[in-house]
């Protein structure tokens, strides 16, 4: 505790913000990778506190505080909630709050509509902020790329090297699924404006507020996987483990707002590319987190059969 209070108080001086003001340093539950705590000022400031870890992960996880500054920047521009960078040095970042908590199974059906509805919005107007090249700002996997064909195949050697690396437990062999992957990545050429992915947006890194008795979105969060890319990469994480093409009010926002969601035999060959590198993902870092027993077996149970069912989508549209 006293390292944290340590830190906090070192962080709010860096950030111009009178250390002597800290009146609670707490942890934030939710997040598996960055360490988070909310700190609370006297006089009512308030502030969100991310530290990096110092343990190895995935190739493309360095540098995400950078990746998620980048993503607080967009949203601000595309005028959607999220927080707000108040200061960065690379080993921490600090932001402001966002109100609301994890959207959670107690909405009921004609709220949560309304909310998807509302989410639909908000994600394509994140689509229309561009970005100057493909791939992760951060830099963790090299400069951006001209194109997303070779952005996105070098993100998916990336983390096939790291379950290679790490002996992730994959339902196929890494270099079965990347001779698979290969069949489909002409779908990727379709893709020439670089535009902002959060690609976590799951419901717990959407903050559902009701402090002003009907519930809204306070803020999606945690945007530290953001990348410049195809704006139907974020469909994977709005339905994880799921089909968006069954969310009707969410597509009936996005459309509305002017989001493209048009699911053509490309489309769904790049889809399953992402849920596939989703997946991936999601089976290979579990590994150097030790996420343990219970958790590795969901990930058996679960995801993996959707990275086969990914897998199979690609196979059975025949291309070479």
């Amino acid at each position: 505790m006293t390292d944290s209070w340590e830190r906090a108080r070192d962080v709010l001086d860096t950030a111009g913000i009178p250390p002597g003001r800290l009146a609670r340093v707490s942890p934030l539950g939710g997040g598996t990778y960055n360490t988070v705590e909310e700190l609370r000022l006297t006089g009512g400031g308030h502030y969100v506190l991310k530290v990096a870890p110092t343990a190895p992960g995935l190739s493309h996880e360095r540098r995400l505080l950078f990746a998620e500054a980048e993503f607080c920047r967009g949203a601000a521009e595309a005028e959607v909630p999220a927080p707000r960078v108040v200061a960065l040095d690379g080993r921490w970042l600090l932001m402001t709050v966002c109100p609301g908590d994890p959207w959670d199974g107690s909405l009921g059906a004609a709220e949560q509509a309304g909310l998807r509805g509302k989410l639909g919005e908000q994600v394509a107007r994140l689509h229309r902020v561009t970005g100057p090249g493909f791939g992760y700002p951060s830099g963790a996997l090299g400069p951006l790329a001209p194109d997303w064909r070779t952005a996105f195949t070098g993100m998916l050697d990336a983390v096939l090297a790291d379950a290679r690396r790490y002996g992730a437990a994959l339902p196929r062999p890494a270099d079965e699924v990347a001779a698979v992957a290969r069949t489909a990545y002409d779908a990727l050429d379709e893709v020439t404006v670089a535009a902002l992915v959060h690609f976590d947006l799951w419901p717990g890194n959407i903050l559902v507020d009701r402090t002003g008795g009907s519930a809204r979105i306070g803020g999606l969060i945690d945007g530290e996987r953001m990348l410049w890319g195809d704006p139907l990469a974020d469909f994977v994480s709005l339905a994880l483990l799921g089909d968006i093409r069954t969310d009707e009010p969410f597509l009936a926002g996005y459309r509305a707002a002017g989001g493209r969601a048009a699911f053509d035999a490309s489309a769904r060959l790049r889809l399953a590319l992402y849920r596939a590198y989703l997946y991936l993902i999601m089976l290979t870092e579990t590994v150097p987190r030790a996420s343990g027993a219970e958790h590795d077996r969901w990930l058996g149970e679960v995801v993996a059969p959707e990275l086969l069912a990914a897998l199979r989508e690609i196979e059975a549209a025949g291309v070479s």
